[in-house]
Formats: structure tokens, C-alpha cells, sequence
């Protein structure tokens, strides 16, 4: 028999006895509460008070800090690392993506964040790795996957560092109308939870253009179609205000990106309800740390150039958010770093900004009732940082404790 090596819920109640405890929805932070944990979940909250302890639990003394719920990323690659050299990607197979994941899922769990999407990984090592997790066999975040993201012949999610002569395709690939319903079909087959497509050029790809459309309406509407009816969701990557367009036209659930995001996409967006994944803190990190490829370099400059001001209409503008990092292009990790950005640089609140990545985020990945926030009933993923994340979001880089569904992963 397999042995979970990953650690499990506590058998008993277990008794967190908190600081504060800071609820998500409406910026309030109760002092002395203790959150009374049986299983996987929290089963109440309650002043320390009046929850005295009972033979057979389990206490955790957390008094002095701040307890929050686990915080989301919708937008990591963790399967990949953070190298841009061409011949390193040829040579990462998704044997090595696998083993990649082990490594990355754990230092995100224990860098605070408790459940993510991961939008893109090859041969599907993602699918691997979220079972794995949930098995118990290896430590990481809860996840939601998408497997190989799609794209046109030549467009950003198609590897083309090689040349013509060895006719090399990335198994996402897809053109015209039949060919992305049978590769969203072939995605979920194999385990996707959700959809990635790729709409636009990107940055990190060789030959293709960030603001350029890649996919067509028609075939987004079609593969839209396909997603939802069998029960998935759609991100997608999207820079150029085109390709942002015709993807909230064809009713994705979130862009990803949104570098070049103008009025008609912002109303398209509010119109259908779409999310905004910003992944903002990669720019100031490879300003600070970034030595990239020539091919690359200039493409990066020019989204970094336009990102923000745009990004900053859109929010003034109510589009929703949902907070995505794109870890990977920077190290996995330095996750929270990405809400500070939202408050130094976007304009949101510390609250919005937590909120992003706390319940919005769970909105967008269709977990309300699992995550998102310390409630009974909803899984038992609690942080604790020292301070006041509302008087400064830089104490969530620092996490203290991770309790992910019961079992502490960091203490």
C-alpha cells in the first residue's frame, strides 16, 4: 500500500487560537477568535472566549498574528521554471515538467497559497501532479489544470525554436473550427479542469506578435461552446485589444494578460461578466532581474511599456479582477508579491487587493463554497502573517503558518 507522505487533516477538532481573523468580505478583523477545524474544514468561529478546549483536540497558538484565508493564484505554470533559453525549453520534457511541479507546488503551498489554476503545462504533467497531490503523496496547493494550452500553427503556445525540418507541432495546436472542439475534447479526456487557449501573440515565443489576434472569432466561439457545455471554463491569454475582444465576445471566463485592454474591450467584458487576470508583478520583476533573449527582450519592453495605464483604466473602469501571477516567468514563491502591486501601482485598496486573491478568485474558479474565505464549512486553508495585511500587504510575503484542508504545512 502507498503510504500519503504529504500530511492529513487532524483526526479531532483542532483548535487555532488567533490574534485576529480577518474576514475577506468585509474588511473586519475580530480579535481573539479561535477557528475550530474537524476534518478538512472549518466547522465554526468563534471569540476564544467562549470556545474553551475539549479532551482530544488539538490547539495552535497563532495569538499574536493575523489568520486569512489560503490565497489564490489563477494564473501559475507550475511545471515550469523560470529559464528563457531556448535549447533549456527543448530539453525540458514533461517527465522533467513533472518533476518541476513537485519542487514549485510545494514552495507556493508554503509561500501562502492554498489553491491555483495552472494554465498550461505539456503532456499533461499538470493532471499528474494535481492527483498526486490530492492522493497525499506529495505536498502542493489544491489545483485546477488545463493540460497543453491551444494554439494556432505558429501562434505563442506553439514551440517553433526549432526549424522546418523537424516539422515540430506543440500538441496544442489547433486550426479551424473542428480541429479546437476535438482538442477540447481531447483536453478534458485527459483531466483538464478548465480550458487555456491562446488568443494572442505573447512574449515569451519566438516570431509572433503580442498584439495580434491569433484565433478567430468564429473559432473561439466554437471552442467557448464546447468548454462550457461539458463543464469547463476558458482563460485566455490575450495582450492585444483584438484578441481581447473577440475572446470576451465568445464568452471566455477571464483574460489573461489584458496588456492592451481599451474601451471596447472593457465594455465587452462587463457586458459578459469576464474576469481580468492582470500577472502585473512580472514586469517589475524582470525590470529589476530580467536578462532575456534578444527575441524576446523588445517584445517585453513593449507590454511593460502599456500594461499599467491600461490595466488602471479597465479597474476605474469596474471590469472585474482576479488576482494571476504567471509564476514562472519569475521565480515560484514571490506569489504575493503580485497584491502589493495591485495597491501600489493599480490603485486597488488592501482589501480589494486581497480580495483578488481570496474571493474572487474562488468566484472565478467556481470554488465560493470551497475557499475564498474563513467560513464554516469551506475548507480549512488558513495563512498567518504577523501584522496587519490591511495597514501593510507586504506582511503576506512573509507567511508564517499553512494549514491547507486541515493539515499544517508550515508552522
Amino acid at each position: 500500500m502507498a503510504l500519503a507522505i504529504a500530511g492529513a487533516a487532524q483526526q479531532g477538532r483542532t483548535l487555532i487560537r488567533a490574534g485576529h481573523v480577518l474576514n475577506v468580505r468585509t474588511g473586519e478583523e475580530p480579535a481573539a477568535q479561535t477557528i475550530v477545524v474537524t476534518g478538512d474544514s472549518i466547522s465554526a468561529i468563534a471569540p476564544s472566549a467562549s470556545t474553551p478546549a475539549q479532551p482530544g483536540d488539538r490547539e495552535i497558538d497563532l495569538h499574536g498574528m493575523t489568520l486569512l484565508p489560503g490565497l489564490i493564484d489563477v494564473h501559475t505554470h507550475l511545471t515550469f521554471g523560470n529559464e528563457f533559453d531556448p535549447y533549456a525549453r527543448l530539453s525540458t520534457d514533461s517527465v522533467r515538467e513533472a518533476l518541476n511541479g513537485v519542487r514549485f507546488a510545494k514552495i507556493t503551498l508554503e509561500a501562502g497559497f492554498t489553491s491555483v489554476r495552472n494554465v498550461g503545462a505539456d503532456g499533461y504533467a499538470d493532471v499528474a501532479l494535481r492527483d498526486y497531490i490530492n492522493a497525499g503523496y506529495i505536498p502542493g496547493p489544491h489545483m485546477q489544470v488545463s493540460g497543453p494550452a491551444l494554439s494556432i500553427t505558429g501562434g505563442h503556445c506553439d514551440n517553433n525554436f526549432l526549424p522546418a525540418d523537424f516539422h515540430a507541432t506543440s500538441e496544442g495546436v489547433a486550426d479551424g473550427i473542428a480541429a479546437v472542439q476535438q482538442k477540447v475534447r481531447q483536453n478534458i479526456k485527459y483531466g483538464a479542469d478548465l480550458i487555456k487557449v491562446c488568443a494572442t501573440g505573447g512574449v515569451l515565443s519566438k516570431g509572433d506578435d503580442p498584439q495580434a489576434s491569433q484565433y478567430s472569432l468564429e473559432e473561439l466561439k466554437a471552442l467557448v461552446a464546447d468548454a462550457h457545455r461539458l463543464g469547463r471554463k476558458v482563460a485566455a491569454h490575450a495582450h492585444g485589444a483584438e484578441g481581447i475582444l473577440f475572446a470576451s465576445q465568445a464568452g471566455v471566463d477571464s483574460i489573461e494578460h489584458g496588456t492592451y485592454i481599451d474601451a471596447d474591450d472593457v465594455a465587452e467584458m462587463k457586458k459578459h461578466g469576464t474576469w481580468l487576470v492582470p500577472t502585473l508583478y512580472l514586469v517589475t520583476w524582470m525590470r529589476e532581474n530580467g536578462h532575456l533573449p534578444a527575441m524576446f527582450q523588445k517584445k517585453m519592453l513593449d507590454v511593460s511599456a502599456a500594461v499599467l495605464e491600461n490595466q488602471k483604466k479597465a479597474v476605474a473602469a469596474g471590469v472585474k479582477v482576479a488576482l494571476g501571477t504567471d509564476a514562472a516567468v519569475y521565480p515560484h514563491g514571490l506569489n504575493a508579491h503580485e497584491v502589493e502591486v495591485y495597491v501600489t501601482q493599480l490603485g486597488l485598496t488592501p482589501l480589494a487587493a486581497i480580495q483578488a486573491g481570496t474571493i474572487n478568485a474562488a468566484q472565478l474558479m467556481g470554488w465560493s463554497d470551497r475557499t475564498g474565505a474563513l467560513e464554516a464549512g469551506k475548507w480549512a486553508d488558513v495563512i498567518a502573517v504577523e501584522g496587519d495585511p490591511l495597514a501593510d500587504v507586504r506582511t503576506l510575503q512573509h507567511v508564517r503558518f499553512v494549514m491547507k484542508a486541515g493539515a499544517v504545512y508550515k508552522q
